[in-house]
């Protein structure tokens, strides 16, 4: 134990990847349809290796909770902003429901347990994992007109009280929002994030990685030609079931130029390219079909373009196809359209509005061509624009210094609602302006993944020591508080959600739950279960107003119990 004590003295941080690795371990194992998943594991393991004593630098949970809030934001910034307005009303209510009952549990708890205002304010901090609750509340006991050795008494009590009931606030928000959320409705959080996926993108549908159709939309099909005298234009116009463009012609075993007054002769060979059923269609009347020929293979590209061009914007699709000619669309197809992120049907009355992103396939010319036209291409890319990413991170964490005062109650977002409105903002205007701010999502999820889990960790690495100690001098009764302060104001806000607001999606029931408690640690896992970003929206507008409303709580807790 000592060599271990040693080891980890001289380098923290071993801890610190000691708990990410032990906790995920533990979060693989299952107990019937019991999981505990990666982040609490990482609690749990942090709090472990804590008791041999560690000391760790603070920054470092600031620095990785940033990035993951900020990270969540930015994948989230555009849904959010749509998803306002009336709609929102559910969430609202969430966050005052999940605020009014933990003030409600900690003044009932104070009063039958006969507990002074100070570890009645720790309860409320550590049950319900809100750190500001200790500035406010020592604020308020200031003003009570106590004697300064009984001010500091109670204000001591708040950083007891605090250090006893946080760890279980993290981890049994993690088992209410995650477990006992699927148990209540009966329910499965990845089963309805991926119906709430389908139903935002009305039946496009979306091919994960190294995921492609069987039966593509778009193909290319060589077929030799049965008899003389069509020119291409006309074999082209003759398609009946879709746009087909010939984009190959071979002519005794020579390539020629493709050219829409050229007159095919019987033998030659030809490339047809576009929608499926067309060109079968038209290849049947062209003549036998060849599975393959040598020399007409041809190069074809998909490009994301962004529409910046006023003359394609506000309009329907059949308007702008209508209005274009010929010889542009020749041998450019429209494969996809994207709208914040999220995929949009192509139908005649489809409105292209600002900040639209199209996807055009065809051979490299025609595409650049069409591009020139359309607006800027967007070039994939692997690297991330750091200028733009770390102007977001520096913008949040300065707004949450930023601090409103009610009277003598400071009320701030702290450095995590800051980075998170930061990255809220920024994600919109990415999808705005599609040519900077790139985030590739194998970079995104390491931040999200990575930052949400070592802050937990930390969170254990910190605390931990503390929290069994301080249990072990004033018994399990205040360790046992906390978890009803914990466990009560959850359970009334799901029975409050279920019955009154009706939520009928899980995965986004979880995430108003989550961020209405202002319980992080919890939404990462839901975030994990749910396996795409449906539960943010959600938890981005409540975790907003937890951290006013739990704020509150500190002075609220000092006149009430």
């Amino acid at each position: 134990m000592e060599l271990l004590s040693s080891i980890l003295h001289q380098a923290p941080e071993i801890a610190l990847f000691a708990a990410l690795a032990l906790g995920y371990w533990i979060g693989k194992f299952r107990f019937g349809s019991f999981q505990l998943g990666g982040v609490a594991g990482s609690l749990l393991a942090a709090v472990l290796i804590s008791q041999v004593g560690v000391q760790i630098d603070s920054g470092i949970k600031a620095v990785l909770f940033a990035l993951f809030i900020y990270a969540v934001g930015f994948e989230s910034g555009p849904q959010f902003f749509r998803s306002l307005g009336k709609q929102s009303i559910k969430e609202i209510l969430m966050a005052l429901v999940v605020a009014l009952s933990g003030l409600l549990t900690v003044v009932v708890i104070a009063r039958v347990f006969h507990l002074d205002k100070g570890l009645a304010a720790g309860l409320a901090a550590g049950g319900l994992t809100q750190s500001a609750i200790i500035g406010t509340a020592g604020s308020a006991i200031e003003k009570l007109g106590l004697a300064a050795d009984e001010v500091q008494r109670m204000q001591a009590n708040v950083a007891i009280g605090y250090a006893v009931t946080y760890i279980f606030g993290s981890f049994g928000a993690i088992i209410m929002c995650v477990n006992v959320l699927q148990w209540l409705t009966g329910r499965k959080i990845r089963e309805d994030a991926i119906q709430a996926e389908q139903e935002l993108l009305k039946g496009v549908r979306v091919y994960g990685a190294g995921e492609s159709p069987a039966a593509p939309d778009l193909v290319g099909r060589i077929f030799r030609v049965g008899q003389s005298g069509q020119r291409v234009a006309e074999l082209e116009a003759s398609a009946t079931q879709g746009t087909v463009t010939v984009e190959r012609i071979q002519r005794r075993n020579a390539l020629v130029g493709v050219d829409g007054n050229l007159a095919l002769e019987a033998g030659d060979v030809v490339l047809l390219v576009g929608r499926r059923a067309a060109v079968v269609s038209l290849g049947a009347s062209v003549g036998e079909e060849l599975q393959n020929a040598e020399g007409m293979d041809v190069v074809m590209v998909r490009r994301d373009v962004a529409i910046s061009n006023s003359q394609y914007l506000n309009r329907n699709v059949k308007d702008i196809l209508d209005s274009l000619s010929r010889e542009f669309k020749h041998g450019v197809y429209v494969v996809a359209l994207m709208r914040a992120g999220t995929p949009v049907p192509i139908t005649p009355t489809t409105m292209v509005v600002p900040g639209d992103v199209v996807t055009l396939f065809g051979t490299p010319q025609d595409v650049l061509k069409a591009s020139q036209s359309v607006g800027p291409v967007i070039v994939p890319s692997d690297k991330t624009d750091f200028v733009f990413h770390g102007l977001g991170i520096t913008v949040g964490l300065l707004i949450g210094l930023l601090v409103l005062r009610l009277g003598s109650i400071p009320i701030t977002l702290g450095s995590g609602g800051g980075a998170l409105l930061a990255g809220l903002l920024f994600g919109w205007w990415r999808s705005r302006k599609h040519t900077m701010g790139n985030l590739p999502t194998a970079a995104s999820t390491l931040l999200r993944d990575l930052g949400l889990a070592g802050f937990v960790a930390m969170v254990g690495l910190q605390s931990g020591q503390q929290a069994v100690t301080t249990v072990m001098q004033q018994g399990v009764t205040l360790f046992l508080l906390g978890m009803v302060v914990t466990i009560v104001p959850l359970l009334i806000a799901m029975l409050f959600g279920k019955y009154v607001l009706r939520y009928d999606n899980v995965a986004v029931f979880a995430g108003s739950l989550s961020g209405a408690r202002s319980a992080n640690p919890a939404f990462g896992e839901i975030l994990d279960k749910a396996g795409n970003s449906i539960p943010t929206a959600p938890f981005a507008i409540t975790y907003a107003l937890a951290n006013v409303f739990l704020t509150l709580l500190g002075p609220l807790v000092i006149a009430f119990a």
